[in-house]
């Protein structure tokens, strides 16, 4: 379904996660699997199944994206992407929890007089 112009420049595709099914997709889990090593394309490609002519142009967009490092025939997982991999999970389970709430909000909520409650008639 076609988007308008505006949607279109509102879209960011910098912190978005790549599509899940996507080769982008499966290579980032594995480095991410693994983000204490490094890995050849080959390695890479053997380990995750892309075929061996992806993985070059997928981790060169994800290179461009901040998403992994390259170095000689090595690429790993960027810290920036681990770092943004561990803040989407603790807000994800902060969320889950429930713990979002500050203490301060709670206090104010069981002292704040709701509008409706209280019409003048």
């Amino acid at each position: 379904m076609p988007i308008s112009s505006d949607r279109f420049d509102s879209l960011s595709d910098d912190d978005e996660e790549p599509t899940p099914g996507t080769n982008a997709a499966t290579i980032l889990a594995f480095l991410r699997e693994h983000s204490d090593e490094a890995f050849t394309q080959s390695e890479i490609a053997a380990a995750t199944d892309v075929t061996t002519g992806s993985v070059g142009p997928t981790l060169v967009r994800l290179r461009e994206r901040g998403r992994v490092d390259h170095r000689g025939v090595y690429w790993r997982a960027s810290d920036h992407d681990r770092s943004l991999a561990a803040a989407t999970g603790h807000a994800s389970e902060t969320a889950a929890a429930g713990d979002d709430e500050s203490p301060a909000f709670e206090r104010w909520r069981r002292h704040a007089v709701d509008p409706r409650e209280h019409r003048d008639e």
